[in-house]
């Protein structure tokens, strides 16, 4: 009888989340659950996905040279790793991808000559090409379509938080230099890379197959998410594996390409300013690099901030373009001012850092995430987010090829062409709004007649509601 009682809830939980009707007495007490259910999610799936991604970045910032061959494969690995992850079992290939690249980072400390540092740094890309959408797509199985955007910008928090955490631990470490005769910089690929090993190794224990084998769920709360699945099932065409026409929907669906190039542009920002920042405050301020890794910090620790508080809003208001096309005149305002260096003052220069902070992360994972939910069925998500991904890290080649060490201290290209990536991303989110608009205008007027064919469900259907 409970269980009836529990289904009965959850079907008319479908129905009131469809309309905008009176919700009923059994949706309000399901809501409640259903909200520790997701709290449980934040306190032991989040947290672990944050790490990963917060470990990474510290690897990845750690050397300026061989920056763009970094994402040679990183480009390679990130499409089929989008296609074929949840095939291979989350659980599984998770901490395995975590464990090798710590364990090339690791070997980096050790290394002697261009030839290794290269060979490295294209291993050190594809493990680490096959890490974001992973744990994306990881969290897409766990939370609805409208809770995705504050999860994945937990991702992009993180990359942040590791810029300025990441900063602290490289202030310390460095002062190792000359410990058992080798340099602070070996030293500190050294310790990161062991401690990616070492939480690899955990993230296999912290990370459930599924619901079902979830520890920190109870039974009510594991019958609450399967009736949660059975919803996410109804709005992504169902969860089972990925085919051909799955990557066909994705490829020649224009907002997927809208996207896409307008990640392109957002990246490039990101990646420029999040890789060089210590050499744009070391160069452009006058500092040595220790104090300059130490100013990072506080200009990462704003970006988080000010994202976290971004996403939480476009969750609540389902306004993804509105965050988007708010925050990015902060980074053109940035950019601007740090092109008028000869004529401002340092502190003028450093407060265009936290301009440019405010937006760039901002941006970055919500964009990402704007995609995700407007995507079905499951396949068609997995290759539009492949597709994203590929297409994002020829960014982080451009950024590696505009911020030279023989530009300084006035970096006019890289700040130049980030200035323009702002432009072209914003005419890019403008253009994706308009096909949003036009498509639900469409899906309104078809429903409107009656016009609902019964056909496999994508989000081209009239039935399927974008959110923008």
């Amino acid at each position: 009888m409970e269980a009836k009682n529990e289904k009965n809830a959850v079907k008319q939980y479908v129905a009131d989340s469809e309309s905008d009707s009176y919700e009923s007495a059994e949706t309000i007490e399901f809501r409640k659950k259903e909200a520790k259910v997701v709290r449980k999610l934040d306190l032991f799936i989040a947290p672990v996905m944050m790490a990963l991604m917060c470990i990474s970045y510290l690897d990845r910032r750690r050397l300026n040279a061989a920056v763009s061959v970094f994402y040679v494969t990183y480009i390679c690995a990130e499409f089929p790793t989008s296609m074929v992850v949840k095939r291979l079992s989350f659980k599984r290939v998770i901490p395995i991808i975590a464990f090798c690249w710590g364990l090339v980072c690791m070997c980096m400390g050790f290394i002697h000559g261009f030839g290794a540092l290269v060979a490295l740094r294209l291993l050190l890309g594809f493990f680490e090409g096959c890490l974001f959408p992973s744990m994306t797509l990881f969290l897409a199985n766990w939370y609805k379509r409208e809770e995705l955007g504050l999860r994945i910008a937990y991702l992009f928090i993180a990359s942040a938080l590791s810029g300025a955490f990441g900063g602290l631990l490289a202030f310390g470490i460095l002062h190792m230099d000359g410990t058992s005769g080798m340099a602070g910089w070996r030293w500190l690929y050294i310790i990161e890379g062991l401690i990616t090993i070492t939480f690899a190794s955990v993230v296999y224990f912290l990370i459930p197959k599924n619901y079902s084998s979830a520890y920190f769920l109870n039974e009510e709360e594991r019958v609450i998410m399967r009736h949660r699945a059975e919803l996410m099932e109804s709005y992504s065409g169902g969860q089972g594996h990925y085919t051909k026409g799955d990557v066909w929907l994705a490829v020649t669906d224009v907002k997927t390409w809208l996207h896409s190039v307008t990640q392109v542009a957002i990246i490039t920002i990101l990646y420029g300013f999040g890789t060089f920042l210590p050499v744009i405050i070391k160069y452009g301020f006058g500092l040595p690099t220790l104090q300059a890794q130490y100013l990072v910090i506080p200009v990462n620790l704003w970006g988080a901030i000010v994202y976290l508080a971004g996403a939480i809003l476009a969750d609540r208001y389902k306004a993804r373009f509105l965050t988007l096309i708010i925050t990015m005149p902060f980074g053109i305002a940035g950019y601007a001012i740090l092109l008028n260096q000869p004529h401002v003052s340092t502190g003028v220069l450093y407060f265009a850092t936290y301009l440019i902070s405010t937006a760039c992360y901002l941006c970055t994972g919500t964009n990402t995430a704007w995609l995700t939910m407007n995507c079905a069925p499951d396949g068609k998500r997995a290759a539009s987010l492949g597709v994203q991904l590929t297409c994002l890290n020829v960014g982080g080649i451009i950024a590696g090829q505009i911020y030279r060490s023989d530009e300084a201290p006035r970096f006019v290209l890289g700040h130049a062409w980030s200035l323009g990536s702002y432009g072209v991303a914003w005419i890019g989110l403008w253009i994706t709004f308009m096909v949003y608009k036009s498509r639900d205008a469409r899906k309104e007027k078809m429903r409107a007649e009656g016009r609902v064919e019964e056909e496999a469900f994508t989000d081209r259907s009239p039935l399927f509601k974008y959110q923008y």
